[in-house]
């Protein structure tokens, strides 16, 4: 549903993009009301990993006001003030690390205090990026915007699959008083494919079954594969059994491209999962990313076009593949809120018209007014 503006409140209905919404309520200080939120549901309102996400975006900022109604269908939300400093959250299980650390990621250069934050919770599942591939494509595309040279951090204290969780990661970024305007329109050759392959409470001998899956089909696209194991065991391995790979395409441009797959959760009437199709179907996938092409990996476009509408009054433009659904919207949402438009222009290969597209705005010229100038 299109937004509606009631008594000066951004109002929109239903749960989708519920995320990306509060996140562009925070950055540019407006409230936003979602209402009907899962109203025809069995169980109606704002799941609970959903309401820990609100907890998070709390935490972070000083001085937000929420409310919610007694059948959580309806969210209030005016923010406060972004403080950042040290933190600590425990992530609902329901949804991956990646979904909370992603919010993160894109709200930590506007803090007032430098973000160290430690992440509890499920870093490999099926449905969001996991930690390895927020680390692998979306920390290089952060440093890219970040003036100066700026040391981003994120390490993974222990792993955590789903349903259980109990894994750990921590990050690290410092503020940054403007964002850079980028000029990114060469996606380059891929150059080489890195990976890690995971086995959490599970024999060491998955990993490298694994391994040599993925090796299989990536050696046929290029020679330089190397895949590394990390075979959790003890204290550092979560509290669920689950094994899954990681693949990072680079270019000759610097340029990342991911693809991951995980094992899913095992219930008593589903197939066995078998390590060489896990390897496999990471494989395609890259292959696949590596196909829609453009300077951005998919899952992180909307952070992108986020980072390009905050920075400084000058032009950006950034190659990306075909727009998923989610950054579709994500661009509607970011005209509600502040107001830019972007130019969407396919582009053109000398021998033929390809599925890329040209993403250009001004930026805001969005400024950190909590960090000090020295």
């Amino acid at each position: 549903m299109p937004a509606e503006i009631i008594n000066n409140v951004l109002t929109y209905e239903g749960c989708n993009y519920l995320r990306y919404r509060l996140l562009l309520s925070t950055l540019s200080g407006k409230p936003v009301r979602i209402t009907n939120i899962r109203t025809k549901s069995d169980d109606p309102g704002l799941k609970e990993y959903e309401v820990s996400f609100v907890r998070l975006l709390d935490k972070i900022t000083n001085g937000s006001r929420i409310e919610l109604n007694e059948t959580g269908t309806s969210l209030y939300y005016s923010p406060g003030l972004l403080n950042g400093g040290e933190l600590e959250h425990d992530c609902n299980v329901q949804r991956g690390i990646g979904y909370y650390l992603e919010a993160v990621l894109i709200l930590a250069p506007f803090c007032k205090k430098a973000v160290d934050i430690k992440l509890k919770g499920v870093t490999n599942n099926t449905l969001d990026p996991s930690v390895d591939r927020i680390k692998a494509c979306a920390v290089p595309l952060l440093k890219r915007f970040l003036a100066g040279d700026n040391e981003v951090v994120l390490t993974i204290n222990k792993r955590g699959a789903a349903p259980l969780g109990g894994g750990e990661i921590k990050f690290k970024c410092p503020i940054s008083r403007n964002l850079r305007s980028i000029q990114f329109q060469n996606s380059g050759m891929v150059k080489r494919i890195r990976g890690i392959a995971c086995g959490i409470r599970v024999s060491p001998a998955v990993a490298n079954r694994i391994v040599e899956s993925a090796k299989g089909v990536m050696l046929k696209f290029l020679p330089d594969v190397y895949i590394h194991t990390d075979h959790c065991k003890g204290a550092a391995s979560g509290k669920s059994p689950g094994f899954g790979v990681c693949l990072s395409a680079e270019t000759t441009t610097e340029v990342i491209f991911g693809g991951e797959a995980f094992s899913p959760v095992m219930t008593t009437n589903s197939l066995p999962c078998v390590p060489e199709d896990i390897g496999k179907e990471a494989a395609m996938k890259l292959v696949d990313e590596i196909y829609r092409n453009g300077c951005v990996d998919s899952p992180f476009q909307p952070m992108t076009a986020m980072f390009m509408a905050l920075g400084r009054k000058d032009v950006s433009k950034v190659l990306i593949g075909p727009l998923t659904p989610s950054m579709i919207q994500f661009l509607r949402d970011l005209r509600d809120f502040f107001g830019i438009v972007f130019k969407i222009k396919p582009h053109k290969e000398e021998d033929e018209e390809s599925e890329q597209i040209v993403l250009t705005c001004i930026g805001t010229g969005y400024t950190n007014i909590s960090k000090r100038t020295l």
